[in-house]
């Protein structure tokens, strides 16, 4: 069986936004994420044939911000699933409007109306969270679709993803499936806190976002710190690089090298030495004993004297 019109419509638009690997990196680039051939190409497939998307690293190496980005690049809506302990569909995915049910109920007994279960529990009775906001978002492009941090969430969570995964629909009870005439491009993020279950994994292409180098990341900061210096910012993409070779629990990421050069560029530090890191550390580690294993060692080593 063909597929229905609109889902080839909506095809069509992606291979239009994105007819190859180079353009997708070149457009990401344009958002300020810069990528590297693996996590470009992932990116790509995850798009074209669609499938969701498992990007999985340390906190702060830019999973979050590379779905951001891709819904820019095809300029489309971002529909972002927080996930946390204890989440459900009620949060994920939909929940009834009660109040706007029992108006109906009063309605019908104020009139003498005849009232039936499926009157009141109908499409126009939902309230849409981001899951079936992202499936019924009506194009022309696909929605593109943040489940963040699914690591956060329950076995049960997971297994409830499933379906959603694997055919970009839903099942609610009261109504029935609902299947998407756009299919959302789904990007799942772990900080790998535990491991997801094999069956998320089976429906989902994979990419292990590293570190960046330090020449790639001075290339990142500067993007999102423009006013900053190119000197300060090898600085700060080498202090970064030493943090994460010394005792600490919670390695900085990118994200917190941003922060510590937004930071230092707006206080005027020009050159990093060992009093402006004391006075900003708090801008890359957040964490009083990481800030105390990094002062034992000695401030001077992180800006390359006293090695």
């Amino acid at each position: 069986m063909s597929p229905p019109p609109d889902t080839c419509a909506a095809a069509d638009e992606l291979r239009h936004a994105v007819p190859d690997i180079e353009t997708l990196a070149r457009g990401l680039a344009d958002a300020d994420y810069l990528v590297d051939e693996s996590l470009a190409t992932s990116m790509f497939l995850g798009v074209r044939l669609p499938q969701p998307l498992l990007l999985e690293g340390e906190a702060g190496v830019g999973k979050t911000e590379a779905a951001k980005a891709l819904a820019v690049v095809l300029d489309t809506p971002l529909m972002r699933l927080q996930c946390y302990e204890g989440i459900d569909a009620a949060e994920a995915l939909y929940e009834w409007n009660y109040p706007r049910q029992l108006l109906r109920i009063r309605l019908a007994d104020s009139t003498g109306s005849p009232l039936s279960e499926d009157d009141l529990f109908g499409r126009d009775y939902l309230i849409r969270r981001p899951l079936l906001s992202a499936l019924e978002h009506p194009g022309p492009r696909p929605a593109v679709l943040l489940i963040d941090e699914i690591d956060r969430a329950d076995d049960d969570f997971e297994a409830f993803l499933l379906e959603l995964l694997g055919e970009a629909a839903v099942t609610i009870p009261e109504i029935g499936t609902i299947a998407a005439t756009h299919p959302p491009v789904i990007v799942l993020t772990s900080n790998r806190t535990r491991d997801l279950h094999d069956a998320v994994k089976r429906r989902c292409l994979y990419h292990w976002i590293d570190y960046p180098d330090p020449r790639r990341a001075v290339d990142i900061v500067r993007r999102r710190v423009p006013g900053a210096s190119q000197a300060l910012a090898v600085q700060v993409a080498n202090a970064v690089s030493r943090i994460r070779d010394s005792d600490v629990q919670k390695p900085p990421g990118i994200a917190e090298a941003i922060d510590w050069l937004a930071a230092l560029d707006l206080l005027g530090v020009e050159t990093l030495d060992a009093a402006a890191v004391d006075r900003t550390l708090g801008s890359v580690l957040k964490y009083e004993d990481d800030q105390d294993a990094v002062r034992a060692e000695g401030l001077e080593h992180l800006v390359g004297s006293g090695d």
